[in-house]
């Protein structure tokens, strides 16, 4: 049974997945699309989201926790002065997965992860 078992592994050591899905996130909100593996993109999906929710909350808290997990000061700014006001009328589903086919050498499953 999987009970409080959450997120995915993606075969790597705590420490590396963290900076791994902060550097997704953080690059994905600064170029808003990006082209990654199907496992990562889900991985990161939820967390994006909930950082754009944040944004569009735009108080204090809300701008120390996004700050406390991307890495760049000026893409904390964008997520609270232009993703969250963009956001503002939507309930939610802020990014979008478009399939693009088996990678050519280890045919891992990728996707283009966007911003809607």
């Amino acid at each position: 049974m999987r009970h409080r078992v959450a997120g995915y592994r993606l075969n790597r050591a705590h420490g590396h997945r963290k900076a791994m899905r902060r550097n997704l996130m953080t690059a994905l909100l600064r170029h808003e699309r990006i082209k990654t593996t199907q496992a990562k993109a889900r991985s990161i999906r939820p967390e994006v989201e909930k950082l754009i929710t944040k944004g569009k909350r735009g108080d204090l808290h809300a701008r120390r926790q996004v700050a406390s997990l991307l890495t760049d000061p000026k893409i904390t700014r964008k997520v609270f002065e232009e993703l969250g006001p963009r956001y503002a009328s939507r309930e939610g589903g802020y990014t979008r997965m478009l399939r693009l086919g088996p990678r050519q050498g280890d045919g891992a499953e990728m996707v283009i992860l966007e911003l809607v």
